[in-house]
């Protein structure tokens, strides 16, 4: 099989889907490995560390797709990517096609079959693609919360941790998984006071557990969350439905509430942000102010941080680009149900339920499950 890569073109994504590593994994089984020119160079892999690996570099991203079996990428493609999806080359990457009607109807014109990073779920319903950048989401999102309340910039002006004689600022973390968690981590570390907030009262038990005091946990309904946010200095919003919109659990009115100068970090802006006031932010332009509260909605985090999130993500992929490539793709949809799962365009036909509700568009039953 041919396999490629190439650089990503969302601002500020300097990650790579394939490393130099994956590349000698594959080649030394027998494939064949194109890379665009510089597409590892942002996240310190040069093209001679490709070339070492038996992978070819090539001189631009239409020759590797109109090359490849089989692209692996990062992020989804934007626009400028579009007419290189086709019929007789696979997609697997990121993809959150409930937030991106756009990319989601020329998936189904192309008929290029798509499969989607966070959706690959194992039987036990852990998500291992989404799960490291998730990690490293979650702490960025502390940090960049933690900056952002600082001067200069819009924020109030207010240390997380306090100091003796001064209380510390206070978080509303929503989302109780992988995001919330190393949120949390990072939050309570800073001596931020902490609240968790949650429907999954087993989990919410296990964190109270996990913590040992230094977070609070409440379950989530309207009525908690309003009173939780009410005041609040940071909220992080890490909201996650699998392969559907991100559910609007803070209303305009919630944030207003937040007060002048306070921050919100919405990692759920993949999905479409849990935000009313939420919209998409880049690298380059990170923040915009709405109800005097600061947004931080920026939809690839894990890209500020290149090297570490490359080496996390396609240590988790790998095994899988692996599979589609020594058994194709259809065999390796068939004998993995965790990656048939991921599935998200076949044929032309939408086979996930939640994005066709989203867009009103008919959608067929997952061939491979």
């Amino acid at each position: 099989m041919r396999a490629g890569t190439v650089r990503e073109r969302i601002d500020g994504e300097s990650r790579v889907g394939i490393t130099p590593e994956g590349a000698f994994v594959l080649t030394t089984a027998g494939h064949e490995v194109l890379v665009e020119a510089g597409a590892g160079e942002p996240a310190g892999y040069p093209d001679d560390s490709y070339r070492a690996a038996g992978a070819r570099i090539v001189a631009d991203a239409a020759g590797v797709w109109e090359g490849c079996d089989l692209v692996v990428k990062v992020k989804e493609p934007v626009a400028s990517e579009h007419p290189f999806l086709r019929p007789g080359c696979a997609l697997f990457t990121f993809l959150h096609l409930a937030a991106d009607r756009a990319l989601t109807e020329r998936l189904l014109e192309s008929r290029c079959p798509s499969l989607a990073y966070e959706l690959v779920r194992r039987p036990d319903g852990t998500l291992p693609l989404l799960a490291p950048m998730s990690q490293v989401a979650g702490r960025m999102a502390a940090e960049v919360g933690a900056q952002l309340l600082k001067h200069p910039g819009p924020g109030r002006g207010k240390l997380l941790g306090g100091i003796a004689g001064v209380p510390p600022g206070r978080a509303v973390i929503i989302g109780s998984g992988t995001v919330g968690t190393a949120a949390a981590h990072v939050l309570s570390a800073l001596g931020a006071r902490v609240t968790i907030m949650s429907r999954d009262l087993p989990r919410l038990g296990y964190l109270q557990e996990l913590f040992g005091g230094l977070v609070a946990t409440r379950v989530s309904t309207p009525d908690a969350v309003a009173d939780e946010v009410a005041g609040a200095d940071l909220a992080i919003l890490g909201v996650l439905v699998p392969g559907a919109p991100a559910p609007k659990v803070l209303s305009r009115a919630m944030v207003r509430s937040m007060g002048p100068g306070a921050v919100i970090v919405d990692v759920s802006i993949d999905q479409g942000g849990a935000a009313e006031t939420s919209r998409h932010t880049t690298h380059s332009n990170p923040i915009y102010v709405e109800e005097g509260v600061v947004h931080y909605c920026v939809s690839n985090i894990p890209g500020a941080v290149p090297r570490t999130s490359t080496q996390a993500l396609t240590s988790a992929t790998l095994p899988y680009v692996e599979a589609i490539a020594n058994r194709g793709l259809e065999a390796a949809l068939r004998e993995d149900s965790a990656l048939a799962r991921s599935l998200s365009t076949w044929n032309g036909t939408l086979v996930r339920g939640p994005v066709a509700e989203a867009f009103g568009l008919p959608a067929a039953p997952n061939p491979f499950l």
